[in-house]
């Protein structure tokens, strides 16, 4: 448990150097060779109708424990004591942060009304054609992708960890590749790996109490299933009520031609419940020119090209869209070590504000690693430059949402 954050860090270092490769040094075609599958979209069988009913088909939900990756509490990080040299020692501190997390999580929880988180996780299936088995889809089992998505979650899902429930789904997810391509394939992967998100969405409503405060949260490939769930399964309906708020990260909304589709608005406060937070991470310096050119280029969920209008920016340190916070304003950035042997909670670290194209810039940023993408992109830290500030935000607006509903 000690150690999650830092395993989650340097699997993102293994994912960046391949990046990297391919973003800095080959052309955009090239990168599509070697990422996208050169075989034909095979429909992979459809999961049974009580497939969910299965523990087995979750990463985190209730029962699992303190094994739960989206339980990870980072309180031994908040010290500045280093890692213990001696296996023994090293079995001590992990007891006891293991015991100070749950005092932690009690104590966090003891002052939240109890809420429940549905968590999907960003693309971790990232083969290339130098692989022999390279599908559109990955399959269950893949063990590869499944370790990589357990250590997604304890770096991504951690911030909800006061939640009184946390469901994170397996599904069988697009591959990197059909986000770097326009063939008919990559949206037949992309609406598979929807299709059992969905199903799980389905079973998760049935296992939560009918009147408990919903949470969606994801990041990246994650984030687009759920707004689709939001358009799809949820808009209209009595769950519309239910849910204190979307946290769709890494994904980028268009306020013209996606925002009005979806059945919630914008967070205008820090203290509203029912609303959209998205950001996507850069720092001042930073080009976000290939991630716009796509977005542009790619139709809306009112079936409009995006163009050149702003995305959908919530600032996370202040809970609202198009604003600005200064680094003091951060209560705190999960900020590994240079040499990658310990992490720490950071407060002040880095501020942000939301430019004219819904960018979120960060001004000059802490040093977090290897795992920054070219263009000094963030995308990997999103929600690491917030973790405290997010943890706060959510119980914020759940409590809001209690307030309103009781």
């Amino acid at each position: 448990m000690v150690r999650a954050f830092l395993y989650f860090i340097a699997t993102m270092i293994v994912l960046v150097i391949i990046g990297l490769f391919a973003l800095n040094y080959w052309s955009d075609k090239a990168t599509e060779i070697a990422f996208v599958p050169n075989t034909k979209f095979v429909e992979q069988e459809a999961l049974a109708e009580n497939a969910y009913a299965d523990p087995d088909m979750w990463y985190s939900r209730p029962g699992i424990g303190t094994n739960d990756p989206a339980r990870y509490q980072p309180a031994i990080a908040e010290t500045q004591n280093p890692l213990p040299r001696s296996e023994d020692e090293r079995t001590l501190v992990e007891q006891a942060s293991e015991a100070g997390s749950r005092r932690v999580t009690a104590d966090d929880e003891q002052g939240a009304p109890p809420f429940a988180v549905f968590f999907v996780h960003p693309t971790s299936y990232i083969p290339t054609n130098l692989d022999r088995d390279i599908q559109w889809n990955a399959k269950l089992g893949n063990k590869e992708a499944e370790d990589r998505a357990t250590l997604f979650l304890r770096g991504l899902a951690s911030p909800f960890n006061r939640a009184a429930e946390i469901w994170a789904p397996k599904y069988r997810q697009a591959t990197v590749g059909a986000f770097i391509t326009d063939k008919p394939e990559a949206e037949q992967a992309i609406d598979a790996a929807y299709r059992d998100v969905e199903q799980s969405f389905d079973y998760f409503l049935e296992s939560v109490g009918k009147d408990r405060p919903i949470i969606l949260a994801g990041h990246s490939q994650g984030s687009l299933h759920l707004l689709r769930l939001l358009r799809e399964r949820i808009k209209g309906r009595p769950v519309e009520n239910r849910i204190a708020a979307v946290y769709a990260v890494g994904w980028p909304i268009s306020i013209d031609h996606d925002l009005p589709v979806l059945p919630l608005p914008a967070c205008e406060r820090a203290n509203e419940a029912g609303c959209i937070l998205s950001w996507v991470s850069f720092a001042d310096d930073g080009d976000p020119t290939q991630l716009l050119s796509r977005y542009r280029a790619s139709p809306g969920f009112d079936g409009e090209p995006r163009g050149n209008g702003a995305i959908l920016c919530v600032n996370p340190i202040t809970g609202f869209a198009n604003s600005a916070a200064p680094a003091d304003d951060n209560k705190g950035t999960l900020v590994p070590s240079e040499d990658l042997t310990s992490g720490e909670l950071v407060a002040g670290a880095v501020g942000a504000r939301c430019d004219e194209q819904g960018i979120l810039r960060i001004g000059d940023p802490p040093e977090m690693g290897s795992a920054v993408l070219p263009g000094r992109n963030y995308h990997v830290y999103d929600i690491p430059l917030f973790w405290r500030n997010l943890q706060d935000d959510v119980v914020t607006r759940v409590r809001e949402w209690t307030a309103a509903n009781s």
